[in-house]
């Protein structure tokens, strides 16, 4: 946690942040994947900031609420899944493990010194740990329900395990380039704004 910072401070620049990632992943949308996922306007860089800024511990609670506004709003896609542990299982891979994981990303903040590094390794970490969860959960979840479905022809040529890389990889791609860029930057600017109202 940075110095000076009360802990009602930082619970006002949660909530903050919280609505400006809120904001980005729904209005911010550049693109949306027929099944779920999208392209946003760096949507995570608000929940890596405040796990850089002030901790793990307000990054991964802050994170675990995000997740559960991600599931709110993503309840339609979890609609056409027909089973009662497919539902549990897109709940937790799609959604709160997904989102909650960014929140750990503020690890890289003590062991790696050069701070623009350290930010761009985590952002990096969060949006692969995100990955692999989207990952698990087409494979496991996805996959016969857009088989069963016909909705992608895809599903007849290739394994699980594929569809899923091919899939998830269509937005998280771009995603991870855009939040990579993006998020450095961020932090960057609001650590000197920071400094220069001291």
């Amino acid at each position: 946690m940075e110095k000076g910072f009360s802990k009602t401070r930082i619970l006002v620049e949660c909530a903050i942040m919280i609505a400006v990632a809120t904001v980005l992943s729904s209005i911010g949308k550049i693109y949306e994947a027929p099944l779920g996922g999208s392209v946003t306007l760096a949507s995570m860089a608000p929940m890596i900031i405040i796990s850089y800024r002030h901790g793990i511990k307000w990054g991964v609670e802050a994170a675990l609420l995000y997740s559960l506004i991600q599931l709110m709003l993503g309840l339609g896609s979890v609609a056409y899944v027909p089973t009662a542990i497919g539902i549990v299982l897109c709940v937790l891979l799609d959604y709160v493990i997904a989102f909650t994981l960014i929140g750990f990303c503020g690890i890289f903040k003590k062991p790696i010194k050069n701070e623009y590094v350290s930010v761009t390794v985590g952002t990096v970490a969060a949006c692969l740990g995100r990955f692999v969860c989207h990952l698990l959960s087409g494979a496991v979840v996805w996959y016969e329900i857009t088989k069963e479905g016909q909705w992608n022809e895809l599903v007849n040529r290739v394994g699980m395990w594929t569809y899923s890389l091919i899939y998830n990889a269509q937005y998280m791609v771009p995603e991870t380039i855009i939040t990579v860029i993006a998020t450095p930057l961020i932090y960057m600017v609001m650590k000197q704004i920071g400094k220069n109202r001291r």
